[in-house]
């Protein structure tokens, strides 16, 4: 691969990684396997070694996911909360031994235990009492979930016992039982809600409920494995854990000390048979250098310890014939191959549809008509076809031939450079696609208007919605006339599309279906430029100036507005009054006068809503530093060019926790101001003193510890 062909795959993976580890973390309806997620992420770490030079800081391998949500208060972890590093392979976890045996060269001993399928939990207890319970959100803080933790009915409001630190964090999982996430569902289903995917997403939906009692009925429960080094005084991680479950704390049990890669093999050999029997999920084994000296000794990858490896357990298989083959076009116009199976049980569900991918992927598996496959179920999500019982294939097996016309609209299809999949060309006229962008667009994650699928097929094939602005032209008097409609279904979907015109901006942005741009990175770019004007006229250099846009998602952006069929949609949307831009927080002050601020980079609001917070407070908005310029308002990613200038002239560089604090009370609120603090690397004190980009970080207990910065994370990392 050169370099061109890497730098567009390295973008592709990316953009991949981040909206998958968004619907993994936030919204709890992953699309993909562990496995494929792990698969795509290596490869992403194997093409950022070769190319060193298109590595970048918030690349998906450099960063944990983040299950961060509006609704909750956000506070630092003491520690920051890193990944895992994980295999799939023995081999690999006998590499690790060796490397460890390597840079130790002195006797050692591992903890080896279980890898519990749940959703990760930070504890702090103060002097024996749970005072927060926070969840991993970015790894650098989380959201403030202490209400619910104490509805789960095995984590301790008080401590027992003696010997316990007066403050200390205690990290685990929170899970929900097999019985449970049948109860759920069950209920769910007679409710005639979205089913989750599986307990881990179960889980972790329950933790984020804004109701307390809710949680509590959830049947949820705690298993604890970790106390960052240096709260306790212990010689290794299992006497660590050991003095917790005596204190009352709910430790994970299923460990073993082990001093061979032999035994940890058996271990690992053992539980791959016997976790099935468990009433909870779990789908590997965490094996960790036991000392705690010789884990500081280690130290941290940017993402993940040195100390510890997560090893995998395989995804439950299965071997059924393919009954038959269809080929589905996407709303993007990506021609997927799905495999009809004759139906076999597979991780607690009947599998009848498996995905083949591409035809690359059919190829290499050399599928043939009729052939019996392999079928896993990773992380209980998307049954896919994985392997060929080639032993079971007739004689004269047909191989399948795949499209080269679309199945929908008959439109030739086209393979672009450098891209696995087939697409139809035909956005404007291909049924599929269109009805494909009108579900999109309703869905409760984009604009949430009750429109299903059957009711957006009726409405196409009658010549009602072609387009989405189509549905806000429709009456109740039209719709009761219609087949299946009553004047109650005409009144409640005429009510939803007006309730959607209340939905924010970043919301529009997502829902209008530009490629590649997921729910995260509309967020972002709206956050960015402000308003859908700004981000229709902004330059190729312009987006890659947000912090979650490579050249892939740019590229799609400048296509989407170059059609002026898009751009007489947009305009028509904005007629029916969906929002398209950012709404700007009012205030009023002169706190500013006489001040100049040039900003650059992302903030906590758009650069909109900056630039007007500016100048309601009596400032202006500079274009670009000189002289003249009062203050540099860096954001994250600032443009380098910028902080260079105002290095050289001496113009002061502050943060947006240093601008907030400068405003007066009432026009930003104190909580605002300490978030932004936290967010920044500084509290509200110390964001007075503009212009340094260190600092120290306080929360409202008083303790001060090392802060994040612009120019890098200075606290101790710890395994979460």
């Amino acid at each position: 691969m050169d370099y061109s062909e890497a730098k567009h795959r390295i973008e592709e993976l990316k953009a991949v990684l981040r909206e998958n580890s968004r619907k993994y973390y936030v919204e709890n309806a992953p699309t993909m396997s562990d496995y494929e997620y792990d698969s795509l992420m290596h490869e992403l770490e194997a093409l950022e070694a070769q190319f060193p030079e298109l590595a970048t800081e918030d690349s998906p391998a450099r960063r944990v996911g983040s299950d961060l949500e509006s609704g909750f208060r956000k506070y630092p972890h003491k520690y920051p909360m890193l990944s895992l590093g994980n295999t799939y392979s023995i081999d690999e976890v006998e590499e690790f031994a060796e490397r460890v045996t390597k840079s130790l060269d002195r006797p050692f001993t591992y903890s080896v235990e279980l890898k519990y399928d749940g959703t990760a939990i930070c504890l702090t207890y103060r002097n024996g009492i749970l005072f927060r319970a926070l969840t991993r959100g970015d790894g650098v803080k989380g959201d403030d979930v202490t209400a619910n933790a104490r509805r789960i009915a095995n984590i301790p409001h008080a401590l027992k016992g003696t010997g316990w630190p007066e403050e200390f964090e205690i990290r685990g999982e929170i899970l929900m039982p097999y019985e449970s996430f049948d109860r759920l569902n069950h209920e769910r289903e007679l409710a005639e809600e979205p089913l989750f995917a599986n307990p881990r997403n179960a889980a972790s939906g329950s933790l984020k409920l804004q109701n307390p009692e809710e949680v509590g009925r959830r049947g949820l429960f705690c298993v604890l494995y970790h106390i960052p080094v240096g709260q306790v005084d212990f010689p290794t991680h299992d006497a660590a854990l050991n003095a917790a479950a005596g204190w009352g704390l709910p430790v994970g049990d299923k460990r073993l000390v082990c001093s061979s890669i032999e035994e940890i093999e058996a271990f690992i050999g053992k539980w791959d048979t016997e976790r099935k029997t468990l009433p909870y999920a779990t789908d590997g084994i965490v094996i960790k250098v036991n000392e705690l000296d010789y884990q500081a000794e280690l130290g941290y990858t940017a993402k993940s310890p040195r100390w510890a490896v997560a090893y995998k357990y395989k995804a439950e298989q299965a071997c059924t014939p393919v009954l038959s083959i269809d080929y589905q076009v996407g709303r993007t116009g990506a021609v997927t191959p799905v495999a009809n199976l004759e139906p076999v049980f597979l991780s607690g569900t009947m599998v009848k549809r498996a995905t083949l991918v591409n035809e690359d992927q059919m190829r290499a598996l050399d599928l043939h008509e009729g052939d019996w496959v392999y079928v896993e179920k990773g992380g209980e999500i998307i049954p896919k076809i994985t392997g060929v019982e080639e032993s079971k294939r007739e004689m004269g097996a047909k191989v399948p031939v795949f499209p080269t016309l679309c199945p929908d609209c008959g439109t030739p299809l086209v393979r672009v450079e450098g891209e696995a999949k087939w697409f139809c060309p035909n956005r404007k006229g291909c049924p599929t696609q269109i009805k494909g962008r009108l579900e999109h667009f309703v869905t409760r994650k984009a604009m949430n208007i009750l429109c299903g699928e059957a009711t957006i097929e009726q409405l196409y094939s009658l010549g009602l919605a072609k387009v989405p602005s189509d549905l806000y032209r429709l009456r109740e008097m039209d719709l009761v006339r219609l087949e299946g409609w009553k004047e109650k279904s005409a009144s409640r979907f005429v009510s939803s599309v007006k309730d959607s015109l209340a939905v924010p901006f970043e919301r529009v942005l997502f829902a209008i279906g530009i490629r590649f741009v997921g729910e995260t990175t509309a967020r972002d770019i709206a956050r960015h430029f402000g308003s859908m004007d700004a981000v229709m006229a902004a330059s190729r250099e312009e987006l890659l100036e947000v912090p979650e846009v490579g050249d892939v998602i740019a590229d799609s952006i400048i296509a989407f507005f170059e059609d002026p069929d898009n751009i007489l949609e947009i305009n028509s949307l904005k007629e029916a009054g969906l929002k398209m831009s950012a709404q700007v927080k009012e205030a009023s002050s002169n706190a500013l006068e006489g001040k100049t601020i040039v900003i650059s980079g992302t903030f906590s609001i758009s650069r909109d809503e900056m630039k007007a917070l500016i100048e309601a407070n009596g400032g202006k908005n500079g274009s670009s530093v000189s002289s003249k310029t009062t203050y540099l308002l860096a954001g994250e990613k600032p443009g380098p060019e910028k902080v260079k200038k105002a290095q050289d002239l001496g113009v002061e560089i502050i943060d947006e926790g240093a601008f907030m604090a400068m405003l007066p009370e009432g026009v930003v609120s104190p909580e605002s101001v300490a978030t932004l603090g936290r967010v920044r690397g500084r509290g509200p004190q110390q964001a007075q003193s503009a212009g340094a980009w260190e600092g120290s970080r306080s929360d409202d207990s008083g303790d001060t510890t090392p802060s994040g910065s612009v120019q890098g994370n200075l606290f101790e990392p710890t395994l979460f």
